[in-house]
């Protein structure tokens, strides 16, 4: 019964998908790119076996980098097929591996569909990141013998509840996955009362990602571009969380500081630029950055693929999705680069990290903007605490890594022959 509902609500949904499709294109035109695969039609079937990894968006794609990497060196032998479903996670992929991997959408959650997909790239395993389930494929996956591996699998509270309100249907897909990653014990403890049975705690693969060393001379470019003044950063910004640190700044003024704002999304790049324009403050683009005159003291961060150049530029950076109810967006690379982190209230995405790093003086907690923005000011007139911080910050991101080498044991568990290969 579950099923059939789940399966009816799809059709149903059928041409709000089609339109919401076509409305996102608006902005962002890769939304109406490749709309055939979304359904299961795809171009030339793969000539070598398949390793699949399944990464929604942005976030994913960039923690799957260092277990992607580690399989194409271990099976040179194998094609690996990167799937999305966003189109700033396709365009994020391309930036990172190139012609390295095969990019494609993962179809959408109608069984033909689904089945085509499966049918076109015949996948020897599946590897899904963090919390990508769908009913639809995990079923056709276990009927096409195609093992799933749910990788730095993460289960906030609030995730967690939503997948109790469908009980029978979660229940039914977790227990099918053959082997959970989780990032943590609180994790795997949510993710086995939702029905998952072999689970392993392998920590974050977010503390293994290395930023790429064409980003350390672009954020010497960068700071070059800002002068000798200081720089707060506020990164990956969710829609509301400018204007209230605009608003905070009225009050708790940065001196002579640059503040480089980089929205979380490329579609808001220009809704961001016209908050500032309406504010009368004078601006740079980043696309357009040559020399910073000495009277702006906005950049817009209007670039993908380029954060952990901005996180090498600054001195100061808040990390986006925490002043709002958003959970945070990931402050583990911002930490891994020396940089003080400041985060708001909400960061259930990354709870155990964001905790822990405040524990570790690596990241300082504020309650709103306005405290944001005070703590910003000390610590920009503090190149001690600074310092200290960046220390701490390296500390802790060296403390968690070796998650891709404990994944990766997983992993190749279900490759055939994989256990013969020399390590």
């Amino acid at each position: 019964m579950w099923l059939a509902g789940y399966r009816l609500l799809l059709w149903l949904l059928f041409p709000w998908v089609l339109l919401r499709l076509w409305w996102r294109g608006r902005k962002q035109p890769g939304y109406r790119l490749h709309v055939s695969e979304r359904f299961g039609f795809y171009g030339a079937a793969p000539a070598k076996p398949v390793i699949w990894l399944h990464a929604v968006s942005v976030g994913e794609t960039r923690a799957a980098e260092p277990l992607l990497r580690a399989l194409r060196k271990r099976h040179p032998d194998h094609e690996v097929l990167l799937t999305q479903m966003t189109a700033t996670g396709r365009e994020a992929a391309r930036q990172l591996f190139g012609d390295e991997v095969r990019l494609a959408y993962l179809a959408y959650d109608y069984p033909s569909s689904v089945r085509r997909f499966l049918r076109h790239f015949r996948p020897r395993l599946g590897i899904l990141m963090e919390t990508e389930i769908w009913f639809n494929l995990v079923r056709e996956c276990v009927a096409a013998d195609v093992p799933l591996v749910l990788a730095n699998a993460r289960m906030s509270e609030k995730s967690y509840r939503g997948y109790d309100l469908v009980a029978p249907l979660a229940r039914e897909a977790f227990r099918r996955i053959r082997v959970v990653a989780a990032q943590t014990d609180l994790d795997a403890g949510r993710l086995q009362r939702l029905g998952a049975q072999t689970v392993k705690v392998t920590g974050n693969l977010k503390f293994d990602v290395v930023a790429p060393a064409a980003m350390q001379g672009l954020a010497g470019r960068l700071r070059a571009w800002y002068g000798k003044r200081p720089v707060f950063l506020a990164a990956s910004t969710r829609e509301g969380e400018e204007e209230l640190l605009l608003d905070a700044m009225a009050s708790a003024q940065l001196g002579d500081a640059v503040t480089v704002l980089v929205p979380r999304h490329p579609q808001r790049f220009d809704e961001v630029a016209g908050l500032l324009e309406r504010r009368s403050l004078r601006f740079a683009r980043r696309s357009s950055l040559d020399a910073l005159p000495i009277d702006c003291s906005f950049v817009l961060g209007d670039s993908m693929g380029e954060m952990a150049a901005y996180y090498g530029a600054c001195d100061v950076a808040f990390v986006g999705g925490s002043l709002l109810p958003y959970g945070g967006q990931n402050l583990i690379e911002a930490c891994a680069l020396g940089v003080p982190v400041l985060l708001g209230p909400h960061t259930y995405n990354f709870a155990d990290a964001a905790e822990e790093a405040v524990d570790r003086g690596a990241a300082l907690r504020a309650q709103d903007a306005q405290q944001v923005l005070i703590q910003a000011r000390t610590l920009l007139r503090d190149a001690g605490l600074r310092d200290r911080m960046a220390q701490a910050g390296v500390r802790f991101c060296s403390a968690h890594q070796g998650a891709t080498a404990r994944t990766l044991e997983l992993v190749e568990a279900l490759i055939p022959g994989a256990s013969d290969r020399a390590p």
